[in-house]
C-alpha cells in the first residue's frame, strides 16, 4: 500500500513538473511611456510683423504673441527660445524641425491644415486694405488697374486668389517680405494699395497719422492658432491646455489690454 501511494505521490509530482514547464508565465502588460516633459520650445516667427512679434528700438523682441508665448512656456515649466525665420519658408522650418512651433498671427487655413496642427483660435483678424492718404481708390473695385502689394507667404495671398473676380482686375500682386516695406512703398506711391492683417494694419497706421487710410471693404475674416507640426501631439495639447488656462485666469486678456487697449483673445 505504501508502494502504491508513493508512486501516486511521484506522479502527480512529474504531472505538476512537467505541467508547469509547459506553461510559460504570462509576461505583465507594459506601462505606457510617460509623457516626457518640455523643457525648450523653440518660436518660429516673422520678427517684422508688429504689433504681433517685432523689435524696439534696443533690438529686442517684443510683441502680442512673443508675450503670449512666454506665459505659456513659464506654464510648461519650459524655455523659450524665438527664432527669427522666412516666414514664405515657414513649413519646411517647421517640418524640417528647425523650429518646434509657428506663433506669430499664424492664420489658420485649410491649405495650411495639410502641413500643420493647430491650437483652437486664440485670436480673430480680417484682411484689411490700407491706402495713402488722399488715394482715389474708395474700395474693392477700385483695384482694377492697380499694383496691390502682399506680404509672401502671408494668408492675404490666399484671401486675394480666393476672390477671383476682383483678383482678374488687379494689374500687379506684388508680394514683399514683410508689411513695413510695403506700408513704405505705399507712402512713396511705388504701391496703390496693400492687403495686410488687421491688427498689422491698424497697429502700424496708428503710429502714422494723417498718412494712411483703411478702407471699409475687406477680403474676409480669419483666426490665428499655434501651429506645430503634426507629429507632435503631446506639445499640441500641452500648449492648448496653458492657453485656455490663460484664457480662464485673466493672464490673455491682459496682455491684449497692454497692446491692443482691450481683451480682443477669442
Amino acid at each position: 500500500m505504501k508502494k502504491q501511494v508513493s508512486l501516486l505521490v511521484l506522479a502527480l509530482a512529474a504531472g505538476l513538473a512537467l505541467s508547469g514547464c509547459s506553461k510559460k508565465e504570462e509576461a505583465a502588460p507594459a506601462a505606457a511611456p510617460a509623457p516626457v516633459a518640455v523643457s525648450k520650445i523653440v518660436v518660429g516667427l516673422d520678427d517684422n510683423f508688429p504689433p504681433m512679434g517685432f523689435r524696439d528700438e534696443k533690438n529686442a523682441l517684443v510683441g502680442f504673441d512673443i508675450d503670449l508665448a512666454r506665459e505659456a512656456a513659464k506654464r510648461l515649466g519650459a524655455e523659450v527660445e524665438f527664432k527669427p525665420i522666412d516666414w514664405n519658408a515657414k513649413e519646411a522650418e517647421l517640418g524640417g524641425k528647425r523650429v518646434d512651433v509657428l506663433w506669430n498671427g499664424l492664420t489658420i487655413t485649410d491649405k495650411r491644415k495639410e502641413q500643420i496642427a493647430f491650437t483652437a483660435p486664440y485670436l480673430e483678424n480680417r484682411q484689411i486694405i490700407v491706402v495713402a492718404a488722399g488715394s482715389p481708390i474708395k474700395g474693392k473695385a477700385d483695384l482694377a488697374g492697380k499694383v496691390i502689394g502682399v506680404q509672401e507667404g502671408s494668408s492675404a495671398v490666399e484671401a486675394i486668389e480666393k476672390d477671383a473676380a476682383t483678383l482678374k482686375t488687379i494689374k500687379e500682386l506684388k508680394k514683399f517680405g514683410d508689411n513695413v516695406t510695403a506700408l513704405m512703398d505705399l507712402k512713396t506711391g511705388r504701391l496703390e494699395a496693400l492687403v495686410v492683417d488687421e491688427v498689422v494694419g491698424r497697429y502700424y497706421t496708428a503710429k502714422k497719422p494723417g498718412e494712411y487710410v483703411i478702407l471699409e471693404d475687406n477680403f474676409g475674416t480669419e483666426e490665428y492658432g499655434v501651429g506645430v507640426r503634426k507629429d507632435d501631439g503631446e506639445l499640441l495639447a500641452k500648449l492648448q491646455k496653458a492657453i485656455d488656462e490663460m484664457k480662464k485666469d485673466g493672464a490673455a486678456g491682459r496682455i491684449s489690454s497692454q497692446w491692443f487697449g482691450k481683451d480682443i483673445v477669442k
